[in-house]
């Protein structure tokens, strides 16, 4: 019997501990809506993102990931119903002998890890929480940045028209 292969997702020969910028999305299994909802949208209040007690076990662990890693930032996020996008920056060592390498899909492993673990924890959950992999996009140049930025700002605004979606069950 022949199994099918997966497609790589990163960029073949390319160092994901360069310093730069990373446009990271990671969703969950199936696309369950497990972070919370998207509300609001009327004449008076723009939608926004109200988190469930798992979407902020999510946050809390985004907002951490700068105390593990010395060169990394979390320059921008959002927290979906249903996936989470980062805008990550690896900045230049200070250190020239470093005692870890840090790179994207370490720093994503980990925190996909430790959600998984908290969630398991507090809520005793046993449901598998993460898609396989992630989708990352190396950032290019200034306008890439800003495009991006723009783009996570105004994820909860144009939920309906994101290819996450997915309409209530």
């Amino acid at each position: 019997m022949e199994y099918s292969r997966r497609k790589p997702t990163r960029l073949r020969c390319y160092n994901y501990s360069n310093p730069g910028g990373y446009f990271v999305t990671i969703c969950t299994k199936g696309k369950k809506k497990l972070f919370g909802e998207v509300v609001g949208g009327g004449a008076l209040d723009a939608p926004q993102m109200v988190l469930s007690e798992i979407g902020r076990v999510a946050e809390q662990e985004l907002l951490s990931i700068e105390n593990y890693y010395e060169n990394v930032t979390i320059d921008k996020y959002v927290v979906m119903p249903n996936h989470i996008h980062l805008l990550i920056r690896i900045t230049e060592r200070i250190n020239p002998f470093p005692t870890k390498q840090y790179d994207i899909p370490n720093v994503v492993g980990k925190y996909k890890a430790a959600v998984t673990r908290h969630v398991g924890n507090a809520f005793m959950h046993s449901v598998k929480l993460w898609q396989t992999s992630y989708h990352d996009h190396i950032i290019r140049n200034e306008a890439d940045y800003r495009r991006i930025w723009e783009y996570i700002d105004t994820n909860p605004v144009k939920w309906k028209e994101d290819c996450f979606y997915v309409a209530e069950e």
